[in-house]
């Protein structure tokens, strides 16, 4: 159950500057948006590319606007970034106020409150009882990249481990780290050494409970890596790209215990889960964990770039001085948005708002799932939903991805105003990823579209 103070209704209606529901006046996409794309492809690199090649002028609570004026219910979010909303205000004026005050000195020569204050609020609001302390960067695979050194330095021991199907990256340590090699590291080689993929907990697919899921686990890392030379674990509690899995009851604790155990330092990548995406603050307090490091970014800053890792002070202190930073890690206009955030989670009930946006989203998907065997299973926590589907006939039994569906929905939606986005080691998961700020109406509007791109499936 979420606490009360969690569950307060906002004080104040939102007031947006979009309406928020979906309207398509051209073809998708619009002629702006070809001539766009047309100067696009003449400077941007072909190795940046994108869901769909709308072009969008204005953004706003649940809702993108192109520039043709088509409006698309957003259920991608920037890849779980605006998790509060597009331009949210509290965070548009804490930004803007802050850009008339400092934009720049570079925290590790002379630095500022609001680096500061947004420690203060993830020592706060991180899983775990004990002194923390944070550095901040300015992406997720940054963020990825220095609680693995932060652990190596702790623990004065060389090796990684990761799980199967997880995403962490496109870093060439992250890399390395990533289950999927194609887009994200095909052809970017050599790697990273010393990191080893482990088994994870699939529930759909594996059939184990969490306790044969963990011994499975535990005993790759034993046997093949070794305890003694282990720095870290890391783990997403929910898979981002990988598919949105949750683990089966018991396996993360598991996983940590034994850490906990054997020296390893217990790394919860919560850079798609985290702040306030599955209905608490970080989604390892669904499985009550307590991760000895915490690594957040996406939604904590509304769409300004930053991350962090939190951890416990002992680790986190094992760096020498100079050791971590950068030069645009916590940016002040970045931090005055992250402060902004954490109060419109706190002030308007948003942990509440994601748990109704679970209510809604699997509610609608569990009447499709019943109505269309593509569908295999409806999974996720929060405004992190998601289904996998596979070939008709075969969710009983072989269960074979069917990522020709994913797509065909994606490109059905998108001509009709709906923004998905795939996952999945084998693209076969459409996943729900909207902000906090979609409405009831919306989801069902969205699942109207849904059930019309499964029924012209056929």
């Amino acid at each position: 159950m979420t606490d009360t103070h969690d569950a307060a209704q906002p004080a104040v209606a939102p007031v947006y500057t979009v309406t928020q529901e979906r309207k398509i006046v051209t073809a998708i996409p619009g002629p702006k948006s070809q001539a766009l794309h047309e100067r696009r492809r003449a400077v941007v690199s072909d190795g940046v590319s994108s869901a769909l090649p709308v072009y969008i002028e204005r953004a706003n609570g649940a809702i993108l606007v192109d520039v043709d004026g088509n409006q698309f219910v957003d259920f991608g979010a920037g890849i779980g970034v605006t998790t509060i909303g597009h331009t949210e205000a509290s965070v548009v004026e804490a930004a803007a106020s802050q850009l008339q005050e400092v934009i720049h000195t570079l925290f590790t020569i002379t630095p500022y409150e609001e680096y500061v204050r947004v420690a203060e609020l993830l020592a706060e609001h991180t899983p775990g009882l004990w002194a923390k302390k944070t550095v901040l960067v300015n992406s997720g695979a940054e963020a990825v990249e220095n609680g693995v050194k932060i652990a190596r330095k702790h623990t004065g021991r060389r090796a990684v481990a990761v799980l199967d199907h997880a995403y962490h990256g496109r870093t060439n340590l992250t890399m390395a780290m990533n289950f999927k090699a194609n887009p994200y590291g095909a052809g970017f080689g050599p790697f990273a050494g010393d990191v080893y993929h482990a088994p994870g907990s699939y529930p759909y697919r594996d059939g184990l409970s969490g306790e044969d899921a963990a011994a499975r686990t535990i005993g790759y890392l034993e046997k093949v890596v070794g305890a003694a030379d282990l720095a870290c674990l890391v783990v997403e509690p929910i898979q981002g790209e990988g598919g949105f899995m949750v683990p089966a009851e018991g396996f993360l604790p598991a996983l940590q215990r034994w850490c906990t155990e054997h020296g390893v330092v217990f790394i919860a990548d919560e850079i798609q889960s985290g702040m306030a995406r599955t209905g608490r603050w970080f989604a390892s307090e669904h499985f009550g964990l307590a991760p000895d490091l915490v690594l957040s970014a996406k939604g904590i800053a509304g769409g300004l770039p930053l991350a962090s890792v939190t951890g416990r002070a002992e680790i986190m202190d094992a760096s020498q001085p100079g050791g971590l930073g950068g030069t645009f890690g916590g940016n002040p206009v970045a931090c005055a948005a992250a402060i902004a955030v954490f109060e419109s989670i706190e002030q308007n009930g948003l942990l509440a708002e994601a748990e109704r946006i679970e209510r809604a989203l699997v509610t609608g998907l569990a009447r499709l799932e019943s109505r269309y065997d593509v569908i295999g299973e409806v999974r996720g926590k929060g405004a992190m939903i998601a289904i996998e589907l596979v070939q008709p006939g075969t969710r009983d039994t072989t269960k074979h991805p069917n990522p020709e569906a994913v797509a065909s929905i994606i490109a059905y939606a998108a001509e009709r105003g709906v923004l998905f986005l795939s996952a999945g080691t084998w693209g076969n998961v459409l996943r729900f990823l909207p902000s906090l700020a979609v409405t009831d109406a919306l989801i069902d509007d969205a699942l109207s579209v849904i059930d019309d791109a499964l029924a012209a499936l056929g």
